[in-house]
């Protein structure tokens, strides 16, 4: 039956994420965030669209379990509204780290299917986050699929999810974006306090 085939198809593809990703990469992503932990840094969790309730997941974890401070924009739905609707889509995570004073101790954590585009302006709020980051001297972490853009580009620890599949492209980054989160926050590097089950 076709509809079997398309599932199984499906899992396949999970296989095949699981066996090529860089798993060395996601180390050198743990040692940086253990290393942030210790100098006391915060973690700021940036997405859109599906990404965004990743990232207020994301936020609940290192928070929990590993005891960093941890933020993300999309959690105060008023504010982010009122910035997008007074200031305009693409200054809206900027101004919201300008105000929550990122530093050079900090963060940002990008969770997004392409990272940002600045050639073709799209997700021009990551980028333009990403590009006062750079200036703020704070560290750029990340999770994407394609080529990574933007945030591959310009980030300093960012996870690729390998296109295994161009019609899945979306469905699978968004749902590594969780499995490689929950890798980290479960890594004995990070993880400070035990799940309840």
């Amino acid at each position: 039956m076709k509809a079997n085939s398309e599932i199984s198809d499906y899992f396949s593809d999970i296989i095949k994420i699981s066996q090529t990703i860089n798993e060395n990469n996601i180390y050198k992503l743990a040692q940086a965030i253990n290393k942030l932990r210790k100098n006391k840094g915060r973690i700021f969790f940036l997405g859109v669209g599906g990404s965004a309730g990743n990232c207020s997941h994301a936020v609940n974890d290192f928070r929990k379990l590993c005891n960093i401070e941890c933020y993300s924009p999309a959690d105060n739905v008023s504010e982010l509204t009122a910035r997008i609707n007074d200031d305009g889509w693409e200054s809206s995570f900027a101004n919201w780290l300008k105000v929550s004073k990122l530093n050079h101790r900090d963060a940002i954590f990008v969770l997004s299917v392409g990272g940002g585009n600045l050639e073709k302006k799209v997700s021009m709020n990551l980028v333009e986050a990403i590009n006062y980051s750079k200036k703020k001297r704070s560290k750029i972490f990340g999770i994407v699929g394609r080529d990574g853009g933007y945030t591959k580009k310009k980030g300093n620890e960012v996870i690729l999810i390998p296109p295994v599949n161009k019609n899945k492209v979306t469905p699978h980054v968004e749902a590594f974006h969780a499995v490689i989160w929950h890798c980290l926050v479960s890594h004995s590097l990070l993880q400070s306090n035990k799940t309840k089950w």
